[in-house]
């Protein structure tokens, strides 16, 4: 059987067209390209809208090939018809194959009609990236990461170089880039109704939607919004706020300072007013509210929905200390980039920034704090009609003794409505009931009205605070219904009208409704079903 002969031209030219393809410089261009061998030109022509035509009976070997392909794609990239300019980038490339008998205008760059074909795309820009690539391949095989600047390696999408470009040009955000995770899949955009991007705090991810039709530029103002917005910790930051319009506000404040810095360039449709720069996310939310009817209709980098995420899209978070890691990312940035003198930076960002230096409390701290203001400590007066201790040391000289008032049980105490559901985590539990006893203790609580709560109530009365911890268990049942607990307790006559109220819970409760002083304890990253009045104390 005979086999096919090869043309050895044709060859040449095949592997020469596939090496230039595959080169990181003409990569971005090459995929927006169509080469053939039709071209009546002596060596090849070339069209602004991609179309590259080699001569079909040119014959050369593969180095004089892939000088010509390369010099048609210069030509696109230079956005110039002069040949000049291209052979000096050439030479200074250092790159061989040059034909013998090539002449000025033996590759010709032409403007096909318009009426014919889709419109031409942005060379320059293409070529841009390529540049870019060809820098990290160089790097690459400095390192020993590849052989050559010839392998084949995957062409950087603009959101990688410009995520890049934050750790190598921007030293307020690099660390933070450095750290952060772009997820680029469509079809999780799709399912979340992410139009251009959005970020889970929770895991350090930005989740952008790769259809979106975004210039290099405007993807570096995109991630540095969503990198803001983690860091400086946005989604924790909401309260009992309305959700939607705190992110807006937020979206007002970054887009702000962003623009003052000149990082990027805003996207078209990207919120921004002139009239809250300078304000904290907290005063322009208070300032957006007065017209709810406009400001709800805005819409965010996700779209519709806030691209504020809390819980991560993919799975488990992968960070420990959250708090610890964003504020090392961003005082680490603050600490070069000012010496640096890489911009100035708008008052306000500085002032957050500066505010990380001091970490926020912690929750049992802060539950403390809460118990202090709520729940008083006892003045004790001294009384002779009990004796000091150090009076048998003085049997002559009368002491009076420290006595606590009569009504200290009417007076001192708190009532605890305790979710026993089987969703509770069990060592979080003895966590918080152990926390409780302790500061009840050091305020001299004898004793807490508590109620267990799951499907029903459960009376528990007055339990010494030592105690609480052991009675608490989880009794793994149904839903919790947590409503019953605090009615028993507000109505009951032998609880104080000023006690306050500690409701425990894990999130998975019906709306609550609370007529008196109170604030929740639940675990990091859990969500109550309402908006609380109360403070809200997260458990770690």
């Amino acid at each position: 059987m005979s086999r096919k002969r090869v043309d050895p031209a044709e060859e040449a030219f095949t592997k020469a067209a596939l090496a230039v393809q595959q080169h990181p410089l003409f990569a971005p261009m090459s995929g927006r390209t169509h080469v053939s061998r039709r071209s009546e030109h002596p060596w090849a022509s070339i069209t602004t809208n991609g179309s590259l035509d080699a001569h079909p009976k040119r014959v050369a070997d593969e180095a004089e090939w892939r000088w010509v392909l390369s010099h048609c794609f210069l030509h696109l990239g230079f956005g110039t018809p002069e040949c000049t300019e291209v052979i000096e980038f050439q030479d200074a490339l250092k790159m061989p194959g040059r034909p013998a008998s090539w002449q000025p205008g033996s590759c010709l760059i032409t403007e096909p009609p318009r009426r014919y074909g889709p419109v031409p795309p942005n060379w320059t820009d293409l070529f841009a990236a390529g540049l870019s690539n060809a820098a990290v391949a160089a790097v690459d095989v400095a390192g020993g990461a590849r052989s050559s600047m010839s392998d084949a390696r995957p062409v950087r999408d603009k959101w990688d170089l410009a995520l890049s470009w934050f750790v190598s040009s921007y030293p307020l955000l690099g660390a933070l880039a450095s750290s952060m995770k772009v997820v680029a899949d469509a079809e999780l955009a799709r399912g979340w109704d992410i139009s251009i991007a959005a970020v889970s705090t929770a895991s350090a991810e930005i989740y952008i939607n790769p259809l979106a039709s975004l210039s290099a530029a405007e993807w570096r103002f995109v991630l540095a919004h969503e990198m803001l917005h983690a860091a400086l910790r946005h989604c924790d930051r909401v309260g009992g706020r309305d959700h939607h319009l705190w992110n807006v506000a937020a979206d007002f404040v970054v887009n702000g300072w962003l623009v003052e810095m000149g990082v990027g360039e805003m996207p078209s449709g990207v919120l921004y007013d002139q009239e809250l720069r300078g304000l904290s996310v907290e005063s322009a939310y208070d300032r957006i509210t007065t017209d709810l009817r406009r400001y709800r209709k805005l819409m965010t980098l996700r779209g519709k929905e806030g691209d504020l995420l809390g819980a991560p899209l993919r799975g488990p978070a992968d960070f420990a200390d959250l708090d610890d890691f964003y504020r090392r990312a961003l005082l680490t940035g603050l600490s070069y980039h000012s010496p640096e003198h890489r911009g100035l930076l708008p008052a306000g960002l500085v002032q957050e920034i500066r505010a990380l230096e001091q970490p926020p409390l912690s929750w049992d701290a802060q539950l403390a704090r809460w118990f202090e203001e709520f729940v008083p400590l006892l003045e004790k007066r001294r009384s002779y009609a009990r004796a000091s201790r150090r009076q048998a040391s003085t049997p002559d000289i009368p002491r009076p003794g420290w006595v606590r008032p009569e009504e200290a049980v009417a007076r001192s105490t708190f009532g605890v409505v305790l979710d026993t559901s089987g969703s509770m985590d069990t060592k979080l539990l003895g966590k918080a009931l152990g926390a409780i006893a302790s500061y009840a203790a050091a305020r001299d609580v004898p004793a807490a009205r508590v109620v267990f709560c799951d499907a029903v109530a459960y009376d528990a009365g007055y339990l010494p605070v030592e105690e609480i911890a052991s009675r608490g268990r989880v009794r793994g049942r149904g839903g919790t219904v947590l409503q019953p607990g605090v009615d028993l307790i507000e109505r009951a006559a032998d609880f104080p009208a000023t006690g306050p109220i500690l409701v425990i819970t894990d999130g998975w409760c019906d709306v609550l409704r609370v007529r008196r002083e109170h604030a929740f304890l639940i675990p990091v990253g859990a969500k109550l079903p309402f908006h609380p009045r109360g403070p809200v104390f997260r458990m770690s």
